[in-house]
């Protein structure tokens, strides 16, 4: 008898991974946008240095989290316990 396949392990849709990826770059690119907006804002001041920080590395981890694949876990299915085992206790 063959192993029945779990429906965890199914593959993601190409349509579904897309949006994933599209929304995490967006919400990226829109926190970098404010922290330009807010280095403006407090400009002249220890604040507008660490926003400008922000707004420099972000765009770099928008593309690597756009890009990070989202995997499903490949373990083996659980074991049935035999119910005789529970009672032993």
């Amino acid at each position: 008898m063959s192993e029945p396949v779990r429906i965890t392990s199914a593959p993601i849709s190409p349509a579904d991974e897309m949006a994933g990826r599209m929304r995490r770059y967006i919400i990226a690119m829109t926190i970098r946008t404010v922290c330009f907006i807010g280095a403006i804002v407090f400009r002249d001041t220890w604040a507008m240095w660490v926003l400008l920080v922000g707004a420099v590395f972000l765009p770099y981890v928008a593309v690597v989290l756009a890009n990070a694949v989202n995997r499903r876990d490949d373990a083996p299915m659980a074991t049935v316990l035999d119910p005789t085992h529970m009672l032993e206790r």
